[in-house]
């Protein structure tokens, strides 16, 4: 009876040894750290994988950290200086030329009208607008159109610069071409580049400075992709190519938005214009009837009342029917 106990009591004590010696050991020697080692070094797939993602991972962070310097660059000043502006309209004044250009209209404005006899007040009033208020419309009037200009030939200037990349030729030479047979204004905007370039500065730098000359979100695309591409590295011609895609899809957009918001434009003018030509018939067929609205006290008081009024509608027609994306 106390050999059976005994061979019992042993072939427990070495079932639980086993299982001890299976489980445990490895885990107590190291044997199974020694054996992930022996693995990792065996297998040269993941070493190759950490490389790649550490290039990407290097990649990504240059790509953020160029777009928040260019972030950063656009946001310094919202609001050009008188000068830039003036550039921006395409002329070749100086800040000085233009401020006395606009002094002598406003002094020749406030002489026309004093000898009119309207009065100083109104005199005053004109020779300030004439002085302040025309020669800045007449520059936004100017930017607006030379932008325009520059939108409808960008595109075909970006597909050169792709086609001369992909043709083995560098990118200050595809500049170049641009540079010499564009038409204007991209002509002259994309010499701004080569010369900026020629004197020392980084050819990404100097794209990125076509901006502050053209403040079109385009123009700023095309700093942003050639800065990017000078840092990081990558295929410039399938970057610019995309660039060319996305500038002729605004494009299509900006017309598709012009052509259905013609129809809200055309309403705006009708009806804007309708008390302005009411008004002249009825002075044109009885003038009596009229001529009491600026005659007599009430009557400015209500001319100028209706002004505020239709100044207000028009404004707010305006946001209305104006989309910008």
């Amino acid at each position: 009876m106390k050999m059976q106990q005994l061979a019992l009591f042993s072939l427990v004590a070495t079932a639980i040894g086993g299982v001890a010696w299976v489980f445990l050991y490895p885990l107590l020697s190291g044997e199974r750290v020694a054996e992930k080692r022996r693995e990792n070094v065996a297998r040269s797939e993941p070493t190759a994988k950490r490389v790649s993602r550490a290039a990407q991972k290097s990649r990504r962070e240059q790509v953020e950290e160029s777009l928040k310097e260019l972030e950063v660059k656009n946001s310094r000043s919202k609001r050009p200086p008188l000068q830039m502006r003036i550039q921006q309209a395409g002329l070749s004044l100086s800040k000085q030329q233009f401020l006395i250009i606009a002094g002598c209209l406003g002094i020749a404005m406030l002489i026309l009208v004093y000898v009119t006899g309207a009065g100083p007040l109104p005199a005053v009033a004109m020779g300030f607008a004439c002085a302040f208020g025309l020669p800045m419309w007449a520059l936004a009037f100017l930017k607006s159109r030379r932008e325009n200009k520059f939108l409808n030939t960008f595109p075909d200037s970006v597909d050169v610069i792709v086609r001369g990349i992909k043709a083995g030729l560098p990118l200050l030479d595809s500049i170049k071409i641009i540079a010499n047979e564009a038409p204007e204004p991209a002509r002259s905007e994309f010499q701004a580049i080569v010369e900026t370039q020629t004197i020392g500065m980084p050819l990404g730098e100097a794209c990125g400075k076509l901006y502050e000359r053209m403040p079109l979100p385009e123009a700023n695309f095309f700093g942003i992709v050639i800065s990017i591409q000078q840092k990081a590295g990558g295929n410039l011609s399938e970057a610019l190519g995309n660039l060319s895609r996305v500038l002729r899809d605004r494009k299509k957009m900006k017309a598709k938005i012009k052509a259905m918001s013609m129809e809200a434009k055309a309403s705006a003018v009708i009806i804007g214009s309708l008390p302005v030509a009411v008004g002249l018939l009825v002075y044109l067929t009885s003038p009596d009837y009229i001529v009491l609205l600026w005659t007599t006290d009430l009557g400015r008081i209500m001319m100028a009342g209706c002004a505020v009024w239709m100044s207000i509608g028009v404004f707010v027609m305006k946001k209305m029917i104006n989309f910008d994306f």
